[in-house]
């Protein structure tokens, strides 16, 4: 571990960084330039006092967690977290995983969007960020763990995943997992983590590998979708993606037209926010 080029390369990361580069507001007169570091550490969901001994060259050496968390705040390239694990002491992650970084290009639009549910994926459908919207539509993705961090695993091993799309839609939507699954296999190969995910749902779900073996390949996104949540009902959205250069992961943003039904459930949601009522009072 380098702690002088660590401690060096952070603080001159956050240095370069304006508040709207972020999604924060400008706020009154910096007296120094960038973010200050109680921005840098609430970002990265750690203490300022934890984010301060890393840039005084003091503390232990930080996980790979937070690591990643660090690069999401500072908005780093590929090669500049690749770095910045480098120096920690860390080996960068291996290309044939799928990343936990999230695209600098695809935060900046997701940090844009308030109104409506939008979140990133990769391609083994793992949540690497999602808004408040999304939160309060899908659920908080960030209790998930292991295996289960990915929704094709999720829909395959727990009926409750299923109930969020009407019983019609269900067959349609399995074959999509699938579809997008083979897609990221084809792209990362059979012994990386796509391949490792196959293997464990091949023996987990006969279904999965029924139509795992019909070799169905997409990588593209409904235009219209029907979900159904627990409070305001059915919500009729579209579905818009967008991917990053190497495929490797999507921007996901579920709008409904103005005036229309689903625009006036997508307000409420807003204000019911992630808290389920029915479930509280239960």
């Amino acid at each position: 571990m380098d702690r002088a080029a660590m401690a060096d390369f952070l603080r001159r990361r956050r240095e370069a960084l304006r508040p709207e580069d972020v999604g924060l507001p400008p706020g009154p007169r910096r007296r120094a330039p960038g973010l200050r570091r109680e921005e840098v550490a609430a970002l990265a969901v750690m203490s300022t006092d934890y984010y301060t001994r890393l840039e005084q060259q003091r503390g232990p050496r930080p996980s790979g967690h937070i690591l990643a968390s660090l690069a999401r705040a500072l908005r780093l390239t590929g090669a500049e977290r690749d770095y910045l694990y480098q120096v920690a002491g860390h080996n960068a992650p291996a290309a044939l995983s799928a990343p936990a970084h999230v695209a600098p290009a695809l935060l900046r639009v997701l940090e844009r969007l308030d109104d409506t549910p939008a979140l990133v994926l990769t391609d083994l459908g793992e949540t690497l960020v999602q808004n408040r919207m999304a939160a309060a539509l899908f659920g908080d993705a960030a209790k998930h763990t292991g295996p289960a961090r990915s929704a094709v695993h999720r829909w395959f091993t727990d009926p409750a995943e299923r109930s969020i799309y009407p019983e019609a839609d269900r067959d349609r939507q399995s074959r999509a997992q699938v579809a997008n699954l083979r897609a990221a296999y084809g792209l990362r190969g059979p012994q990386s983590q796509a391949g490792e995910l196959v293997r464990i749902l091949q023996k987990a779900s006969t279904e999965f590998a029924e139509l795992w073996a019909r070799h169905e390949v997409t990588r593209r996104f409904e235009d219209h979708k029907t979900l159904i949540h627990p409070e305001v009902g059915a919500i009729e959205l579209d579905c818009q993606a967008l991917f990053t250069e190497d495929q490797s992961q999507t921007l996901l943003v579920l709008t409904a037209p103005p005036r229309s039904e689903g625009y006036e459930k997508l307000r409420l949601l807003a204000v019911l926010g992630s808290h389920r009522f029915t479930e509280a009072e239960g």
